[in-house]
């Protein structure tokens, strides 16, 4: 019986092992859709997270061929396409956003490792400006606290880098209720109001500021899923987060919950692929009936 055990178990790892080899290196696509009263013509986006400089295929062919599938109207970037250590190249990052550049339009929004390269230049150099003048060149201006309007949608979208301590481990830091107005300034309430926020965990508080959708990554889906229970570890090292990826509601709040595209420390997913979310926001008639294309 114990020999037969001993062989279960190892059968088990051996499975679990190649899951977490296949689920590491591929990506699957998510169709995501929102209807909205605001929005006055159909608009698509994908949604990238959490590269973490990594390449699907050979420079990015496999990641970049399904974006160009799905032809997109535009990009959403939500944070974290390269990983804070020092000396190491931003080039992956960079190589996908030049590609993407000239093929979209790209609303890019900070995560907590572009953060980090930029509070500690003297442990990460000039890592940050280089990147972030390498991402100008190419065409994309980071949206840092600051919101920008696609009038032939009307749709507003805005960029938060949120202060350090709010992704401080093991808890949930209180977050003052004026703290995103003082930040990002009021939201566009006459336009359909897109908020990028990197960490999912301040959703109440995204949803209270007065996003109409937010879209989110930084959980990497909870490394390894498990069925009903869902994610298994944040980033901020808290069990079983209440937000792992997936859609999430709050009045008349959306947030889209990328489980990204890689992982970090470890780079390891298990029963968790990265993940392409495809976000169409659709127009509603006074009728409460979806508008045509």
């Amino acid at each position: 019986m114990a020999e037969l055990l001993l062989i279960l178990m190892g059968i088990a790892v051996v499975i679990c092992l190649l899951t977490a080899a296949w689920d590491s290196n591929r990506f699957v696509t998510v169709p995501y859709e929102i209807v909205s009263d605001k929005v006055t013509k159909p608009c698509r986006f994908v949604l990238l997270a959490d590269l973490h400089n990594k390449s699907f295929g050979r420079d990015h062919e496999r990641l970049i061929g399904e974006i160009d599938r799905i032809a997109p109207d535009a990009v959403l970037v939500a944070g974290d396409m390269l990983t804070a250590v020092r000396g190491q190249s931003c080039e992956p990052a960079l190589s996908l956003m030049r590609q993407l550049a000239a093929r979209y339009r790209i609303y890019y929004g900070m995560g907590n490792h572009e953060y980090r390269l930029k509070l500690y230049p003297e442990q990460y150099g000039d890592i940050y400006e280089a990147y972030v003048s390498a991402l100008s060149a190419a065409g994309i201006e980071p949206l840092i606290n600051e919101n920008t309007y696609l009038p032939e949608y009307n749709i507003a979208v805005c960029g938060s880098m949120i202060d350090r301590r709010y992704y401080k481990r093991f808890r949930k830091r209180p977050m003052g209720v004026d703290y995103l107005t003082k930040l990002l300034g009021e939201p566009r309430e006459d336009a359909c109001q897109i908020l990028i926020a990197h960490t999912p965990q301040y959703f109440e508080e995204y949803a209270d500021w007065g996003a109409d959708v937010v879209v989110s990554g930084h959980v990497h889906g909870g490394v390894v899923r498990l069925p009903v229970l869902g994610g298994v570890l944040s980033p901020n090292m808290t069990f079983f987060p209440k937000y792992d990826g997936g859609r999430f509601e709050r009045g008349g709040t959306t947030m889209i919950l990328s489980r990204g595209l890689s992982s970090h420390t470890p780079p390891v997913r298990l029963f968790n692929p990265g993940e392409l979310p495809v976000i169409t926001l659709t127009p509603q008639t006074a009728h409460g009936q979806k508008g045509q294309a």
